[in-house]
């Protein structure tokens, strides 16, 4: 039987930060799972034409991989998403993911980096690895993408997992809710001092890079100055992370062990 593993993110087009976090997820999940062949696909449809004009680099999205894979006469395959959240790219996929089941004789998906309450403990104790030792009037401010679909509770969820690992830590995003107004207001009423901002994304790419790190008078790090706070800004993607990386391969070996449960129920 033809076995493959099809690494799905949301993709990037930035060439330093792909290489340091996407490419390394997959690299590591493909090296594990080395009996899979392995491909790639991004959700993000602009990313892929950006790509392909600026580099030549043709990268299918997921509805073209799945094709591709049936084509070529795979009959199981093994979808591991490197979404933070079960949000609204996840949940596109998910229903692509579906519509393709009868062309496979198996087809599994695996989970986002935040779906039940362990990852998201697993998530905080690989959190701790990137964050720097800290006074008690200093806290880091995590932006997260954000989404108005109802999974944006994943945010709040994370913080305060965080709180209860002992970090001082506070989240906010970029598009939805918590906002840096709400983020601003909860560390004057904490009398932090000192901020270290960083991306809670896979990749820093152009949201952590400009909206958050940027000198735009708009941008977090601008922000958080003008109200007085010392800013101390980390670019490193989620995906850089080690414990992160080694998270996403949890997640695509739970995929084999979901595939052996099911042949024994069959």
């Amino acid at each position: 039987m033809k076995k493959a593993v099809l690494v799905v993110s949301f993709g990037t087009s930035y060439d330093e930060t792909r290489k340091k976090t996407i490419e390394v997820c997959e690299k590591k999940i493909s090296a594990e799972l080395s009996e899979y062949d392995f491909y790639r696909a991004y959700t993000s449809n602009m990313i892929i034409r950006k790509i392909k004009k600026r580099d030549g680099i043709e990268i299918n999205n997921p509805l073209q991989a799945l094709e591709k894979l049936y084509e070529e006469g795979y009959e199981e395959v093994i979808v591991q998403t490197l979404h933070i959240i079960c949000g609204e790219e996840f949940n596109k996929l998910k229903a692509q993911i579906e519509s393709y089941k009868p062309k496979f004789k198996k087809l599994v998906l695996g989970r986002p980096l935040l779906t039940y309450i362990d990852d998201y403990k697993e998530v905080v104790e690989a959190l701790e690895v990137q964050i720097p030792k800290m006074e008690n009037d200093e806290a880091v401010v995590f932006m997260g993408h954000g989404t108005f679909h109802e999974s944006h509770a994943a945010y709040p969820a994370i913080e305060y997992m965080l709180r209860d690992h002992g970090i001082n830590g506070y989240v906010g995003t970029v598009e939805g809710y918590p906002e840096i107004e709400n983020v601003i207001k909860r560390l004057k009423e904490n009398k932090v001092k000192i901020v270290n901002l960083m991306p809670l994304m896979l990749v820093a790419g152009d949201h952590a890079i400009n909206d958050m790190a940027g000198d735009e008078e708009d941008s977090w790090k601008s922000i958080l100055e003008e109200q007085g706070f010392e800013v101390k800004v980390h670019l490193q993607g989620l995906g850089e992370n080690y414990k992160i990386q080694d998270k996403f391969v949890k997640h695509a070996y739970d995929c084999i062990k979901q595939l052996k449960e099911l042949e024994v129920i069959c």
